[in-house]
């Protein structure tokens, strides 16, 4: 992932996630309730209050409904401001509604937290903590300002003091968690979504340049045999021309037939897409992950350790975007904060293969090590956390991707400082990223065709 891919998680607009129609369907719903309570208690149970203006405050929600849902199409994402319009009209509502029932003496003034928590799952901070305010100055004033309500005998209906003191006291608290907790929820919920979005980006591209490099690599190998033969020839005609400006034609050719193989020889080091090329050693696998930077100022050492009682010869393993472009991220991160050394350190057993990147930078910082592998967990804000990693603007998820797509392999990743004077990996003093895998999840296992050999090349596609 590069920079501008990352800007666009931070351009999001919570409030845009938000439908009009999702709105006016809770409204209506909230409409039904209401006019069934006020039924039912008129009704059932013989309560007196200002009917009359009762249900003109339902009305009011009426209106607003199917104001909404004429002028505005049923698709409408609502903006910031429209959402927290609508919102708070339904938090005067139902205050209005309840000062005519009683206040706090009324049990569904416990509704009050429900447009306050929709609130902090949709709208920004800024615009929640006005809501909760709102929410919580009427309740307050709920506690001593109502119109009270009369039961068959015209006897008041009101709760001892203590106890709607107590009442006001957990709607407070109400407000104040529940919406803690609802925006916290929903912000981890799309902070993940966005950080796998970003990982399948980072995936996807890694294999677009899989892809690409097996083509160009198809293309060297095919074009060799031609331009040998365009150099052959253009090399007999320099010998048997006379002509000087027929021979500096000829001596063109030559010169642009060379050109062209070292063009191709650049860009693909490879022949064509056998099935051997689609796998490689470890070691071989690990420093083209690596090799990107390893021209960046820092020595990148790679050291092969086999446990003692193991196979001495490398896995071989498949050569996946995953993998690669895991250990790329791990590399990235080690060479960004080393002073002047990462090892990279690959041992393996009978049944597990361990890699373990470790440099002679800060480390971890101690308060994050239980949260790394964690998407947007960073603190590089400052400009002179910025300056340690000239080339990036971390936003935490390097090493989130990194993890995911290891994991996606059957690894299992850790992260912890190192200590020591010792050379091997994570001894440096530094960083240390241990993975594992276990041996059957990463080796690819020899299947000889029939024939002997590894088979005939299949053709490329891409």
């Amino acid at each position: 992932m590069d920079v501008s891919e990352l800007e666009m998680f931070q351009d999001h607009r919570r409030a845009n996630w938000v439908r009009l129609r999702t709105l006016v369907v809770l409204r209506w719903i909230a409409i039904l309730g209401q006019t069934a309570a006020i039924v039912v208690a008129v009704r059932s149970f013989g309560i007196q209050f200002e009917i009359g203006l009762a249900a003109m405050t339902v009305g009011a929600s009426v209106l607003a409904n199917l104001f909404s849902t004429f002028l505005f199409p049923e698709n409408q994402r609502l903006t910031e401001r429209q959402a927290m319009l609508m919102m708070i009209f339904d938090v005067l509502q139902l205050g209005l509604l309840l000062y005519l029932t009683g206040g706090l003496n009324n049990p569904f003034a416990l509704l009050m937290l429900a447009p306050v928590t929709i609130s902090a799952t949709v709208l920004h901070l800024r615009s929640t903590l006005l809501m909760g305010l709102l929410a919580i100055t009427i309740v307050t004033l709920q506690s001593w300002h109502y119109l009270p309500i009369l039961d068959p005998d015209g006897v008041p209906l009101e709760l001892p003091l203590l106890f709607r003191f107590g009442f006001w006291m957990a709607l407070v608290v109400g407000v104040a968690f529940l919406s803690l907790y609802a925006r916290q929820v929903t912000n981890e919920m799309h902070t993940m979504g966005e950080a796998l979005l970003a990982t399948q980006l980072a995936l996807a591209r890694e294999q677009k340049l899989t892809d690409l490099g097996g083509v160009v690599a198809a293309a060297a190998h095919e074009l060799g045999t031609p331009l040998a033969t365009i150099k052959l020839v253009s090399s007999e005609l320099i010998d048997e021309i006379e002509d000087p400006e027929l021979k500096a034609d000829a001596a063109l050719i030559r010169q642009q037939a060379d050109r062209c193989r070292d063009i191709l020889r650049s860009m693909g080091r490879a022949g064509k897409d056998d099935r051997h090329l689609k796998q490689a050693p470890l070691e071989a696998v690990v420093q083209e992950a690596a090799e990107p930077h390893a021209s960046r100022g820092k020595a990148v050492r790679i050291a092969t350790r086999p446990d003692l009682g193991a196979p001495t010869a490398q896995p071989v393993i498949e050569r996946r975007p995953e993998v690669i472009h895991g250990l790329r991220n791990l590399v990235q991160n080690a060479v960004d904060f080393a002073r002047s050394e990462v090892e990279v350190s690959l041992s393996w057993t009978e049944t597990e293969v361990r890699l373990r990147i470790g440099d002679d930078g800060p480390g971890f910082p101690p308060q994050l090590i239980g949260r790394i592998g964690d998407p947007f967990v960073t603190r590089r804000k400052e400009p002179q956390d910025r300056g340690k990693r000239p080339g990036y603007e971390g936003m935490g998820l390097g090493l989130f991707i990194a993890k995911t797509l290891l994991e996606r392999s059957g690894a299992r990743v850790s992260f912890a400082n190192g200590g020591g004077t010792d050379r091997d990996a994570g001894r440096l003093g530094g960083a240390l990223v241990q993975v594992v895998w276990p041996r059957a999840a990463l080796e690819v296992v020899p299947r000889p065709s029939p024939e002997g050999g590894l088979g005939e090349n299949q053709p490329f596609t891409a």
